[in-house]
């Protein structure tokens, strides 16, 4: 069965984006092997939100070679081609696709969208890239949920030159 991952970039203080949606904070660190992190999904699911912003921003829909899965109530697949579009119950629409063959699924930007898949159980995995700023204000990591969530440390990494910390969880059910 695939996994679901929601693999992301996080400011020290616990925002994915600043107060506008911004992201040049994100600092790239050369030792950071993108080919390998990219080569693990095969699926990227965004919420409408990162799916426009990214397609506004001119890099599409999603991650080059990988199928776009977007959750949304108000996008129609039929504007969209070559988009899935999930706008009904998420629970098994998420089921059907971890049964697909594949690789893994990238949870893609989205606070609320983490929150949603994590409250239905269906993350597996959660891996941070902690960049050493502070924004003060912006779109949290994970907004407000009612339950806990446990995680148990698979790997971390620190890149020295940038001072990024890469936090590698799984789930614990």
């Amino acid at each position: 069965m695939r996994k679901i991952v929601y693999s992301v970039a996080m400011s020290l203080d616990g925002f994915i984006a600043g107060p506008a949606g911004e992201y040049d904070w994100i600092m790239m660190d050369p030792e950071i092997d993108f080919g390998a992190l990219f080569a693990r999904f095969d699926a990227c699911l965004m919420g409408r939100v990162s799916y426009e912003a990214s397609v506004a921003q001119g890099h599409g829909a999603g991650m080059p070679g990988m199928k776009a899965i977007v959750v949304s109530t108000t996008l129609r697949a039929a504007d969209h081609p070559g988009v899935e579009i999930i706008g009904g119950d998420l629970g098994p629409a998420l089921d059907r696709l971890r049964a697909e063959p594949g690789k893994d699924i990238w949870l893609f930007g989205g606070g609320r969208l983490f929150r949603s898949v994590l409250d239905l159980g269906q993350v597996d995995a959660v891996d941070v890239a902690v960049i050493p700023v502070l924004l003060g204000r912006g779109i949290p990591f994970l907004p407000e949920r009612s339950a806990r969530a446990a995680l148990r440390l698979k790997n971390h990494r620190v890149y020295s030159q940038t001072g990024i910390v890469l936090l590698e969880y799984e789930t614990v059910r």
